[in-house]
């Protein structure tokens, strides 16, 4: 059979099929990343696409399809909080990226939610590596060939679910993105205090608009910077529903965004952070997250001189939430384990760093009440895994998403398989 028909296929068969069915797990060792801690030898019960019941002294059903996970280890499924899943085929290939807002039509309202692609080849790579849940973002990119720049608001950002029901997003426009520091320089005409007039300007017209919205649509005039559009989306974070997701890494600019969020009343959210550390103390005052990119955590630009291998440890310990992401891991999004992975060899505890990759990013996005945990009543987003899934050799044995056994195969792994194949003698094009 065809590879791409039997992908497309197999997908298929397993759309539902344990979310219709009660299915317990058995054997192995849970670490719940909730209140129940780790459980050895351990019985999850999944009904309707959540979790039942999770412990030791679990009554099984009757009925239930039994899986027999004795001496695997399952954890959450992991958050990627940051990239362009199913925005984004090839990076080099223009016409397959839908997440870069240029031009000055639509800044905070550029919703690339619309351009979300379920299909995407990069969501079935994504998920057979455990990664469950994924926040979607915009980003800031040079000019174009018409020279249309991005601007410093970047637009909206959702979380989506990796599974097979249609009802892919979980949290739509949780999160506006803007630019500071190096990146938002470049939009803003070469100073990153021009990005913060920019910004500033953006929110003292949100505020105007939110007292005389009502006679700004009767047409009386207005002068605003900005689209009622991008009104409407900032209005979302001068009233909470939304968060204000900065991209920035250099600690004086980190302050700034800290004054600007209590100037304004607004959740902000740092993306990015490789010198948050240096202000841990203030972030965790102001209850503000990071998001923290532990792969690249060497100084690889000006704003990032500060950067450090035992950040996240810094950052959690002063008592600041930290998630690991980046938004330059689209397609790599499993790498999520090798930063927990490093922050542990870098004094982070091993809970700490599963907490880092499952609770944390679902708590930023205030979509934990769902996902991020395994306790009764969530749903049921798990990984079982044959080892320590913090070991950069450790892959997922079986990824359930909202309770459905999804097909553990990919174009990579057909491919791998095609041309692994050394009982033909007919070339690689030609084997079945």
């Amino acid at each position: 059979m065809n590879f791409a028909l039997r992908f497309f296929v197999t997908s298929l068969v397993f759309i539902g099929v344990a979310a219709a069915q009660t299915t317990a797990i058995t054997g192995a060792t849970v670490h719940t990343v909730g209140p129940q801690g780790s459980i050895e030898n351990a019985t999850i019960i999944i009904e309707g696409g959540r979790i039942a019941a999770v412990g030791t002294n679990v009554s099984i059903p009757s009925d239930a399809r039994r899986v027999d996970a004795s001496n695997k280890v399952i954890t959450p499924g992991l958050f990627s909080p940051l990239g362009q899943i199913g925005l984004s085929e090839v990076n080099a290939v223009e016409g397959t990226n839908d997440a870069t807002q240029r031009g000055n039509d639509f800044a905070a309202a550029f919703d690339i939610a619309d351009a979300y692609n379920p299909r995407s080849i990069v969501i079935a790579i994504s998920r057979i590596d455990g990664i469950t849940r994924a926040g979607i973002t915009p980003h800031a990119s040079g000019p174009d060939a018409e020279g249309y720049t991005s601007h410093v608001l970047s637009g909206l950002g959702s979380v989506v679910h990796l599974g097979d029901s249609p009802e892919w997003f979980v949290k739509r426009g949780a999160i506006v993105v803007a630019n500071l520091g190096e990146t938002g320089s470049s939009v803003a005409g070469g100073s990153r205090a021009a990005a913060v007039q920019i910004l500033r300007a953006a929110l003292d017209d949100a505020l105007d608009y939110r007292q005389n919205k009502a006679a700004y649509e009767r047409g009386d005039w207005r002068d605003y910077s900005f689209s009622a559009a991008d009104l409407d989306a900032l209005l979302g974070v001068l009233d909470g529903s939304a968060a204000l997701l900065f991209n920035v890494d250099r600690a004086s600019d980190i302050s700034v965004v800290l004054g600007i969020a209590g100037e304004y009343n607004i959740r902000a959210i740092i993306a990015g952070g490789s010198e948050a550390w240096m202000v841990a103390d203030h972030l965790a005052a102001a209850a503000v997250p990071v998001i923290l990119d532990g792969i690249n955590n060497l100084p690889g630009n000006f704003d990032r001189i500060n950067a450090r291998l035992d950040s996240a440890s810094l950052l959690i310990n002063a008592g600041v939430t930290v998630a690991f992401g980046a938004s330059a891991q689209t397609h790599n999004a499993r790498l999520l384990t090798q930063s927990a992975g490093i922050a542990v060899a870098n004094g982070l505890t091993w809970d700490q760093a599963l907490k880092a990759i499952t609770l944390a990013p679902a708590e930023i996005y205030g979509v934990d009440s769902m996902v991020g945990t395994i306790e009764v009543g969530k749903d049921a987003d798990l990984v079982i895994w044959s080892a320590d899934p913090l070991e950069l050799t450790s892959y997922p044995d079986q990824v359930y998403i909202q309770g459905a056994a999804i097909s553990m195969e990919s174009r990579q792994t057909l491919l791998r398989d095609r041309y692994l194949q050394t009982g033909s003698d007919a070339p690689p094009a030609f084997r079945n």
